[in-house]
Parts: structure tokens; C-alpha cells; sequence
């Protein structure tokens, strides 16, 4: 099954253009703006780590290594298309136009969180493992019965394959020819169960084949070979030829959040050695080098910009009124239980005792 899906890759690690399909498209303009975009994500992915060992946010879902896979693919949509991702796709929803703001709400536990900037089609992150795929097969045939071009794309991991819900959605998109972009991150492991250990499959891609779905193995750490798989993925969908599966081969460098200890589970002298030959944002550092486009004083001026965006945020953030104890129970019912309603009463009696 290997051989019937290779790994697809535009660049390489060392930063050599190995496929020329695309060559005349890739401009020093767009390999500067998908950098830019990577690094935007990994330093606000790196100071959410350290925002949560202070104790400033909870328990944090990193995500630095899978860049390429979540922002090459992310720029591949346009405005109006849904975007379904996991609680580790903060790179995806920040490059299709999520607040930063609320991205950060989203790990103090504030429902405003989940909430996108008018006009934006993110949904709130799935954490039940798989169950995003449902939302995002069913969005898109929602789209197609209403006679619009728009598509979704959804994010799932390995483990999430192994799921029935990843099952029943490929079989809906493929019987009712949803516009929906199946977007998998492999990264290699299910929290700490490698993918050898929990399926006989050789790749992600092969288990389209049950369902005559279009499908396809890519570098997932080659932005260039995500960005262009995912724009014909869109197109296809978009001109009404149905679904796609796109497996992204990936590497998370970190812990499954910032709750466990990866050393547990795997070798994480593999994330070192990969920082070296696999980077995303390293082989388009190296790729600008070889076409002399590289400006030491430009990335300067990108960081500096970026580090102030990320610290008027984090301020911003931080400075959000307190939520109201009620929301805890608003959206859970219609109309809310005996039950709910006694612990409001109960807390409203407790705000009135304390401010006599």
C-alpha cells in the first residue's frame, strides 16, 4: 500500500525543489508569506508552552513540528468555507482569520474562546476524537443543498481513523458526493499509542479506497506539497466531484499537551534529528537561501512584529472581564432542569449574603 500512495513532496528537507510541477507558482513572494504565516504560529505556540507553565492559562495543546500541514492547507480555502478543526489546529484557524484573542480565551476555559470574528467558518474545536468529521461532512452537504460552492475541510489525527465516526463520515461524503476536504495530520501517534499499534494499515490514504474516495499521501511537513494538494482537493470539491483524503505525514517535537511527558512513550531524540532535516520552516529558510532571497533583517523585522502582536494580546487577553457565573449553565438546556436552576438560585442567595 506504500508504493500505491508515495509521500508527494514539492521541496525537500534541505530545501531543493524536487517536483517542477508547480515551479512558475512558487514565487519568493509566496514562499516569504507561508513562512511568515509558520512563524506567526510557532512563537505564539512557544509562548503559550511558557503561559501555561506560569500559570497564566490551563493546560495547553501544542503543536510545533505540524505548521506546514495545518497553515499550507488552511491557505489552500477561501472566505465563506468551512474549517473544522481539533483542539491542536491554532495554526490552521489563526491563518484562516481566528482572533488570537480568542484563541487565548480558549485556554482560560472562556466560552468566548470558541466564538470567530464575523464571516469566519470555524467551528469550535472537537475534542470528543473523530467526532468533527460528522460536523463537517454534514456542513458541507448543507452547502450543497443550498446550491453554494463553498467546501469545508475538517483536521483529525491517526487515532482518530481508528474511530467509527471517521468511518460513517467517509461513507456519507463518498455516498452523497460532499464538498468536504478529509485533512489528516499523521503525526504518528495516538497521544502515546503509535499508529503500528493500533491499526495493520501501512498508511492513512489506503483506507479511502473502502469508500472510492480520491486519496493521497504527502510530506506533511512540505508546505509547498500541502498547499498545492489541498488547492486541488478545494477545486475538486468545489466544482462538484466530491470529497478527498489527504494524508499528512507530520511530526509533533513536544508532548501530546502539556499534562504528559513524551519521553514516556517515545524517543524524543527523534525530534531533535528532525529539527535538522525535516524542519517546515527550516527547508523554506533553506529553500530562499538557495534562490538568494534570504534576509537575515527581515526575518528580524517579522519576529519583532510578531513578538509585539503576540504581547498586546496576551495583555488584551488578561485584562478580559471575569465571566459571569450564570454562563456556566446557559446553552446546556432549552430550558434549564430543576436541577440547574436550584444551583443558580443557590449561588444567586450566596452573591446576595455576601454584599450585605
Amino acid at each position: 500500500m506504500i508504493d500505491q500512495f508515495p509521500m508527494q513532496q514539492v521541496i525537500n528537507g534541505d530545501g531543493a525543489l524536487v517536483d517542477e510541477t508547480y515551479k512558475s507558482e512558487i514565487t519568493i513572494e509566496k514562499a516569504k508569506e507561508l513562512y511568515e504565516y509558520m512563524l506567526r504560529a510557532r512563537m505564539l505556540d512557544k509562548k503559550c508552552v511558557n503561559l501555561q507553565r506560569q500559570g497564566r492559562i490551563g493546560t495547553y495543546v501544542q503543536y510545533e513540528g505540524q505548521e506546514a500541514a495545518q497553515i499550507g492547507s488552511a491557505v489552500a480555502l477561501e472566505q465563506g468555507d468551512w474549517m473544522f478543526p481539533t483542539y491542536r489546529d491554532h495554526a490552521a484557524t489563526l491563518t484562516f482569520g481566528h482572533s488570537m484573542r480568542n484563541l487565548l480565551l480558549n485556554w482560560l476555559g472562556r466560552y468566548e474562546g470558541n466564538v470567530p470574528p464575523e464571516g469566519v467558518n470555524i467551528f469550535p474545536p472537537g475534542i470528543p476524537i473523530a467526532s468533527q468529521l460528522l460536523h463537517a461532512t454534514g456542513a458541507a452537504w448543507a452547502e450543497k443543498k443550498r446550491g453554494t460552492d463553498r467546501v469545508s475541510i475538517v483536521y483529525f489525527g491517526d487515532g482518530a481513523t481508528s474511530e467509527g465516526d471517521f468511518h460513517e463520515a467517509l461513507n456519507f461524503g463518498s455516498v452523497f458526493n460532499t464538498p468536504t476536504v478529509f485533512f489528516n495530520q499523521n503525526n504518528g501517534y495516538a497521544i502515546s499509542v503509535p499508529m503500528e499499534k493500533q491499526m495493520k494499515s501501512k498508511t492513512i490514504a489506503q483506507k479511502g479506497l473502502g469508500y472510492n474516495i480520491p486519496s493521497v499521501r504527502i510530506d506533511g511537513n512540505d508546505v509547498f506539497a500541502v498547499y498545492f494538494t489541498t488547492k486541488k482537493a478545494v477545486e475538486r470539491a468545489r466544482a462538484g466531484e466530491g470529497p478527498t483524503l489527504i494524508e499528512a505525514v507530520t511530526w509533533r517535537y513536544g508532548a501530546h499537551t502539556t499534562a504528559d511527558d513524551a519521553s514516556k512513550y517515545r524517543d524524543q531524540s527523534e525530534s531533535e534529528k528532525r529539527r535538522k532535516t525535516a524542519d517546515p520552516l527550516l527547508r523554506i529558510e533553506r529553500y530562499l537561501k538557495s534562490q538568494s532571497a534570504w534576509e537575515q533583517s527581515w526575518l528580524k523585522e517579522r519576529e519583532e512584529a510578531i513578538t509585539e502582536e503576540i504581547e498586546s494580546t496576551i495583555k488584551e487577553m488578561e485584562a478580559y472581564p471575569d465571566p459571569e457565573f450564570a454562563h456556566m449553565f446557559d446553552h446546556v438546556f432549552d430550558t434549564p432542569t430543576w436541577t440547574i436552576q436550584e444551583q443558580v438560585n443557590d449561588h444567586l442567595a450566596i452573591k446576595r449574603r455576601q454584599s450585605q
